[in-house]
């Protein structure tokens, strides 16, 4: 990136803010990794002033670690943030489609047909642009719940939720189970057009039951079991 591509934003701390986030939902930056903080200002054409500033709200949205020397890393995975963000994805996702269900607008109508439009399940290495398109079929089904605590909320959840998708998805997926989720966001949208709160709320339940982010919490259980799971499921 060049140093131009900054002054596009309103600051560059508002850029160095956006370019990392999307490094580190795209995987380039790992969970965990140290992030070398002049190298990557430079890389992204930026001093190391509106990077740390970035760094520092990155952290409030716990997708970075800084320590007290300032040295920053990208915040690990967690067994009990992926269990944390199911438990709630659990109960708000399909309170946001029942709602959607009964307030939906015409703009809300057209803004989810865009969104599945082309919408495939994501692939075993998603890129930043797929990752963004399934959240955009979600959010699109959320924002018609016109609630707008739930909205961020939820928006809060996904950012932090789409690297647990992407750990789940290194176990490839087979096409019956892409093919289902394809059918489940068909599913929700029609539930939804129609005014069918209930019936979006249960495929909506299932949606999550069934989701990478319920894989990647239960791989990391396994891999990290807490004292009263025994390392089981």
């Amino acid at each position: 990136m060049s140093g131009s591509a900054a002054e596009l934003y309103t600051t560059k701390a508002d850029y160095a803010y956006l370019r990392v986030k999307e490094l580190i939902l795209s995987g380039t930056l790992h969970p965990g990794s140290v992030i070398a903080q002049a190298q990557l200002a430079r890389e992204i054409g930026i001093s190391t002033t509106p990077l740390r500033e970035a760094l520092r709200r990155l952290k409030s949205e716990g997708l970075v670690e800084l320590d007290a020397h300032r040295d920053a890393r990208v915040a690990p995975l967690a067994a009990e943030e992926a269990r944390d963000l199911l438990e709630l994805r659990r109960s708000l996702d399909p309170l946001a489609v029942a709602l959607a269900a009964e307030r939906r607008t015409k703009a809300d109508i057209a803004a989810m047909r865009a969104a599945l439009d082309g919408l495939e399940p994501l692939p075993g290495n998603p890129t930043y642009e797929q990752l963004v398109a399934h959240r955009t079929f979600h959010r699109a089904l959320y924002t018609a719940s016109h609630n707008d605590l739930l909205i961020q909320t939820l928006d809060g959840l996904w950012d932090k939720a789409d690297r647990y998708r992407r750990l789940a998805l290194e176990a490839e997926r087979g096409q019956a189970a892409r093919d289902r989720k394809a059918a489940e966001h068909e599913a929700l949208l029609e539930y939804v057009i129609k005014g069918e709160a209930d019936s979006a709320a249960a495929v909506m339940r299932e949606h999550i039951d069934t989701s990478l982010g319920a894989q990647a919490a239960s791989r990391l259980r396994k891999q990290h079991p807490g004292p009263d799971t025994d390392g089981e499921p």
